[in-house]
């Protein structure tokens, strides 16, 4: 038989190879338990995949919102170079037309000449002054009367440029002899035998009010810093919020150097007081110029901090409890452990145990944990679906919200896609509010709203725009067609059964894509137009735009 000394000898030893085999230091020395490490390990991972996925999210959505202000700035730049040009192939029609009267009947009439002009000015408020001049160079006859050039010679460089061109002639921005910073443009004057008598010419006068300043200066800068400013083919500022800025040479400007080139697109570009904006540029045809858009570059990274606090404070909270779950799991995990280090350091201290039977945790524990993460990723994914949801929706109808629709009208204009739109409104819905309530005004809006989408096709957008007022876009639909589908929303709002129990009527406007409009703004306005029409015409019914 073996000696008592001979078995308290062996627990020991084999006491020394458990502990060796689990990692316990018999000597007592502190370490750190498997249940803290677990929990420390399940925690850090939890938090950097918020981490991760709150970079991702951020740098994802900077792009798109880099992406969508270009595409704006550059849009609105491109459409107010349109009107811009626009606004001088009618400034030059202008000038040629009487040019082409007074050649023909009146250039010998001093009296008539001045009725001309001042009906040219007046008519047309294009110019702040238009003038007569000879072949000679003399001024005949000058509108309005106080500029008091009559009978003196021209004496700038650009008129004389223009009497000496004999053809259409627009000059870059100068300083006349009045102080003023002009911008001119001239038609020649032939008589009936094609003789040629001199020129007819009007004036800008940049620094005043102008034609410039009534097309764009009262919406010039947007509430959150946005705001547009034209340039001349030399680099100078033509029109600018900044009054005190006209004339400027900002030719160093990288986006007027394009816009000048007659290029058309968007860049980042740091202004001259170190400000970055993100700018959209488009040339204008008719006189070399250029209109810039831009927006601060801090507009769009406010909005991404909004972005980013709104994903914190839905994610924040399940994403905690989630970590507390987790490490309840994790302690749970390393509690078999903790059990057997307990056991092997008795039985290294030569104690008697009783050891339990063997579980066979790892394979169930790991499967938990797996568990834990998915449901993490899972739950992050339904809020980061909620929130894109919630973006695109109204949340009394449940139809497209207002921004979804705009963009949706926006990208199927863009792409010259043709489609119907019907804009609908609620006939007296005020009265409804004030007579039965705000609640019972929602359950009315509701109730249209169940109407139009059981009375449109699958591929048709139904949008409540604001209000009482509703919206439908019909792709690939003719107007004739979406007027079929307007009176099956009206007749059916009017004959079935509605919350209120009384009779309720619905009146619309229809415009079409392209035939009635050319933008998505113009269309819009065309369906509102037709919409007022149909109240004015005594409500419940639909009329198409003209």
């Amino acid at each position: 038989m073996m000696s008592n000394y001979g078995e308290s000898h062996l627990e020991i030893e084999g006491a020394n190879a458990i502990s060796g085999l689990c990692g316990i230091d018999v000597t007592k020395k502190k370490k750190i338990s498997l249940a803290t490490l677990l929990t420390g390990l399940v925690s850090l991972s939890v938090a950097l995949t918020l981490t991760i996925l709150l970079l991702a999210s951020y740098h994802s959505n900077k792009q798109s919102l880099f992406d969508t202000r270009f595409a704006l700035n550059h849009s609105t730049a491109a459409k107010m170079s349109q009107s811009v040009d626009s606004l001088f192939k009618s400034m030059r029609a202008g000038l040629k037309y009487t040019g082409a009267y007074i050649s023909v009947n009146h250039l010998s009439n001093e009296q008539e000449l001045h009725k001309q002009l001042e009906l040219l000015r007046l008519s047309g408020n294009f110019f702040n002054s238009i003038a007569v001049v000879d072949e000679t160079g003399l001024v005949r006859s000058v509108a309005p009367s106080s500029v008091g050039t009559v009978g003196q010679h021209i004496a700038t460089e650009a008129t004389k440029e223009a009497l000496a061109s004999r053809k259409p002639y627009i000059s870059k921005p100068y300083i006349s002899a009045t102080g003023r910073l002009i911008v001119f443009m001239s038609e020649p004057l032939y008589d009936k035998d094609g003789v040629y008598r001199g020129f007819i010419g009007g004036s800008l006068y940049l620094q005043e009010n102008n034609i410039l300043n009534m097309m764009f200066g009262k919406h010039n800068v947007d509430s959150d810093g946005s705001y547009f400013y034209v340039v001349s083919s030399n680099g100078h500022l033509l029109f600018h919020p900044d009054k005190s800025r006209i004339d400027a040479d900002i030719s160093t400007n990288p986006a007027v150097q394009k816009v000048l080139r007659g290029e058309s697109g968007y860049d980042e570009v740091t202004n001259s007081q170190g400000i970055t904006f993100l700018a959209g540029y488009s040339p204008v045809p008719e006189n070399g110029w250029g209109v810039i858009v831009q927006s601060p570059i801090s507009v769009v990274y406010a909005e991404l901090d909004r972005y980013i606090r709104t994903i914190l404070f839905y994610t924040l909270a399940p994403f905690v409890v989630l970590m507390i779950t987790a490490i309840w799991l994790a302690r749970r995990l390393a509690s078999p452990f903790v059990s057997l280090a307990n056991l092997a350091g008795k039985l290294g201290r030569g104690e008697r145990i009783v050891l339990p039977d063997i579980k066979h945790h790892w394979n169930r524990e790991a499967d938990l944990l797996t568990q834990t993460i998915t449901l993490a990723l899972n739950d992050l994914q339904k809020q980061t679906d909620q929130l894109t949801q919630a973006a695109m929706t109204d949340s009394l109808t449940g139809l497209t919200n207002r921004r979804t629709f705009e963009s949706i009208m926006t990208q199927w204009t863009e792409k010259q896609q043709p489609f119907a739109l019907i804009m609908m409104d609620i006939d007296r819905f005020k009265s409804i509010n004030d007579t039965y309530g705000h609640q019972a005004g929602d359950e009315v809006l509701k109730h249209l709203a169940r109407i139009l989408t059981s009375s449109v096709r699958s591929n048709d957008v139904c949008c409540r725009y604001g209000g009482e007022e509703f919206v439908v876009l019909l792709p690939y639909t003719s107007a004739p067609e979406a007027l079929i589908t307007a009176e099956r929303v009206r007749t059916a709002f009017e004959t079935r059964e509605n919350p209120l129990g009384i009779p309720l009527t619905v009146s619309s406007g229809i415009a079409h894509y392209p035939s009635h409009a050319e933008s998505a703004e113009m269309l819009f306005q065309r369906a509102d137009h037709a919409l007022y029409q149909a109240k004015e015409a005594g409500k419940n019914r639909t009329i198409v735009a003209d």
